[in-house]
C-alpha cells in the first residue's frame, strides 16, 4: 500500500528536465532571452555588498517570485534564476566580466575558444581601401639612389608592417581564459545543485573538459 501511495505522489510531482549547466544557460539566453542585471543585488533588501546566490534563492523561495523592480514581462523563472546567478558570479571565477562573456557565448550558442584552430600566421598590421580594392598599408623606411641613363635617381623604400597571430603567448592566454570559463560554469553548476532554485530543470554534473588540449595531445 505504501509503495502504491508513493507512486501516486511521484506521478503528481512535476517532472524536471535534466540538463547540463551549459545547456541550461544556452536555453535561458537563446530561448528565453534572459538578461544579466547587475543591479539585482541592490534590489534585495540586504545592506551587505557581499550578497551570494544562495541568499537570492532563499528570497525567491520565500516570496515565490523574483525580487526585482518590475515593469517588464519576465522570461521563464528558471531563466531568471540563471541570470540572477550570473549577476553575482564570484570574482574568483571572473566576476562581472566573466558573467557577460558567458551570456554572450550562450546567446551565440558557442563554447569558449581555447585555441584549437589557432595557427601561426603573419598578417598586415592594417589595411586601406581605394577604388581598386583593399591593400595592405605600407610606410616609408628610407630611400635608395640608383643611376639611370646617366642620372642619379632616388626612390622611396616602403615596408609593410605585419603582426604575427597564433603564437604561444596568445594560445596560453586563450587557454587560461577557457579554464576560468569552465570554473565559472562549475561554480554555477554547484550553486544550482546545492541550493536548487529551479522549477523545471535539474542540473546534472556534466561540465566541459577543463583542459581539452590534453585529450588530443
Amino acid at each position: 500500500m505504501n509503495a502504491i501511495a508513493d507512486m501516486g505522489l511521484r506521478r503528481g510531482a512535476p517532472v524536471k528536465r535534466a540538463v547540463s549547466i551549459e545547456e541550461l544557460i544556452g536555453w535561458a539566453f537563446q530561448r528565453e532571452f534572459a538578461s544579466v542585471d547587475f543591479d539585482q543585488v541592490n534590489t534585495v533588501r540586504d545592506p551587505s555588498p557581499n550578497v551570494g546566490m544562495e541568499y537570492i534563492m532563499i528570497e525567491r523561495a520565500r516570496l515565490g517570485c523574483r525580487v526585482d523592480g518590475g515593469g517588464r514581462s519576465d522570461p521563464h523563472p528558471d531563466a531568471d534564476a540563471v541570470a540572477d546567478a550570473l549577476s553575482v558570479l564570484p570574482e574568483g571565477v571572473g566576476g562581472r566580466a566573466m558573467a557577460v562573456r558567458i551570456a554572450e557565448l550562450a546567446r551565440l550558442g558557442q563554447s569558449h575558444d581555447w585555441g584549437n584552430d589557432t595557427r601561426l600566421s603573419c598578417r598586415p598590421r592594417a589595411w586601406r581601401r581605394c577604388k581598386h580594392g583593399e591593400f595592405a598599408e605600407t610606410e616609408p623606411c628610407g630611400e635608395v639612389k640608383y643611376l639611370s641613363r646617366g642620372r642619379v635617381r632616388r626612390a622611396e623604400l616602403r615596408v609593410c608592417p605585419v603582426v604575427y597571430y597564433g603564437h604561444s603567448t596568445q594560445v596560453a592566454t586563450l587557454r587560461k581564459s577557457y579554464m576560468l570559463w569552465v570554473m565559472a560554469l562549475r561554480d554555477l553548476r554547484d550553486t544550482f545543485r546545492l541550493y536548487g532554485g529551479l522549477t523545471s530543470h535539474e542540473v546534472t554534473a556534466e561540465l566541459p573538459p577543463l583542459q581539452p588540449w590534453r585529450e588530443i595531445a
